[in-house]
């Protein structure tokens, strides 16, 4: 019997609206202990917001943190997996796309919980958790697209 997404993941995920400010995201991924959190409406997925993104897209581009919507910072185009699909077919995306967390949703494109790697650690094999683990942790070429040019001195 093949071990599912949804033999691993968590259920219940608590979601932001997108509405919601940069300042109450933060106040609830503190009081969770979490690093990001869906943004739905209803519960259809828009996209994911996570700490980073609060710190370089908002509190770093001078955002006002109490009147900023989550929209504004949220990635959106979010991978997901499907709760019915066999894990070893989610691993490799994980690693490829150094995902540390994915929203899984039900066949009907509903949000139903997440995959994390506290997940993979505490009720996988800890050679999943630790092939994803490190492929995550591999460093990416930094964007330098929005960084100022040095001036030659």
């Amino acid at each position: 019997m093949k071990t599912t997404v949804a033999d691993l993941m968590t259920r219940g995920a608590h979601v932001m609206a997108p509405d919601d400010s940069l300042d109450l995201a933060a106040r609830l991924m503190d009081d969770l202990n979490v690093g990001a959190m869906p943004v739905c409406r209803a519960d259809t997925l828009l996209g994911i917001v996570t700490d980073r993104d609060i710190v370089v897209r908002g509190i770093a581009r001078n955002r006002p943190v109490d009147s900023t919507p989550v929209s504004d910072v949220m990635s959106e185009h979010v991978r997901f997996c499907f709760e019915d699909q066999p894990l070893n077919e989610v691993l490799p995306e994980m690693r490829q796309a150094q995902i540390r967390r994915l929203p899984v949703l039900n066949r009907q494109h509903r949000l139903v919980g997440m995959l994390s790697l506290a997940d993979l650690a505490t009720k996988a094999s800890p050679q999943a958790a630790a092939d994803v683990l490190s492929a995550v942790s591999e460093p990416a070429e930094p964007d330098r697209t929005a960084m100022p040019q040095k001036r030659a001195a």
